[in-house]
């Protein structure tokens, strides 16, 4: 059973390297996920992981499939669509979700178009859905730097940060924190989703982020907790779909993400306020 579990880490160095990966891509990503969807934004992070498509192509276009190219394009263009959406809900009657809605579209379409110039549907399908397996070194030193970035950013910004979760009205109100503490936590967005596409692609790298932090909800309250779950659950969900991909020789990166997705099945069905507690628990009444 030993064997069967750690085996496959011990003997393939890709694997190992994926592993590691995906596991601090997990730290950093779940905490990151939770304010996300604290502040109601669990899409934003979808619209905003497609927006980084043209500046990864944009470098692939300039070097290939190189790491650092891809990176800083894709972060670049993330920052752009992220910076541009938020002038455009703070100078006009538009929405923010709109406004990432719109600017992601165009990205997409633009980073699609940018990718065929050059490649072919291989070169695509890298770019969209990653290749963990592929991560080396580099890549691995490049997950790692951003993983300490966020977490020291997150750590910075923490209380201002649940503050404008709770009331941003507030925190405008009290101060000129509110759009710094803003635009930096959606600087933080663009940089882990830009790590993550590395492993899991464009498409799927905000699953990494999103899918623990939305399964901790069902079991814990305070923030902290949830923040220490979501990253357990995205290290679990790392682990268990790297082996479902080497027994069943199905593509790592899905795998990953399908199992975060088990997880959250289990939690909203089975968790501390999931669906049975909700409906099983009887309502407590208060007396006044």
């Amino acid at each position: 059973m030993i064997d069967v579990l750690i085996g496959p880490f011990v003997n393939y160095g890709f694997l190992t390297r994926a592993l590691a990966g995906a596991m601090i891509l997990a730290l950093s990503a779940g905490p990151v996920g939770v304010f996300l969807m604290l502040r109601r934004m669990s899409l934003a992070g979808d619209a905003m992981a497609h927006a980084i498509l043209p500046g990864a192509a944009a470098g692939f276009l300039v070097a290939g499939l190189q790491i650092l190219p891809m990176t800083l394009g894709g972060f670049a263009a993330g920052l752009v669509v992220a910076l541009l959406a938020g002038l455009v809900s703070r100078l006009t009657v538009q929405r923010e979700d709109t406004s990432l809605a719109a600017f992601y579209l165009i990205s997409l379409a633009l980073g699609v178009m940018l990718v065929s110039l050059r490649g072919s549907s291989v070169d695509l399908m890298h770019v969209l859905f990653g290749t963990v397996l592929a991560l080396n070194n580099d890549a691995l030193i490049m997950i790692g730097a951003i993983a300490t970035i966020s977490l020291t950013a997150l750590a910075v910004i923490w209380r201002p940060l649940f503050a404008e979760c709770l009331d941003p009205t507030f925190l405008r109100a009290i101060g000129k924190a509110g759009p710094i503490v803003h635009f930096t936590f959606l600087g933080l967005v663009v940089l882990n989703l830009v790590g993550g596409f590395q492993a899991l692609g464009t498409l799927l790298a905000v699953g990494l982020m999103m899918l623990p932090a939305a399964a901790a909800r069902f079991w814990v309250r305070r923030l902290e907790a949830l923040c220490v779950l979501a990253v357990l659950v995205g290290m679990a969900s790392s682990y268990l779909g790297l082996l479902l991909s080497y027994y069943f020789s199905v593509p790592s990166g899905p795998a990953i993400i399908l199992v975060a997705g088990g997880f959250y099945a289990f939690s909203l069905i089975f968790g501390a306020r999931g669906v049975i507690r909700t409906r099983l628990t009887s309502p407590r009444h208060r007396i006044a």
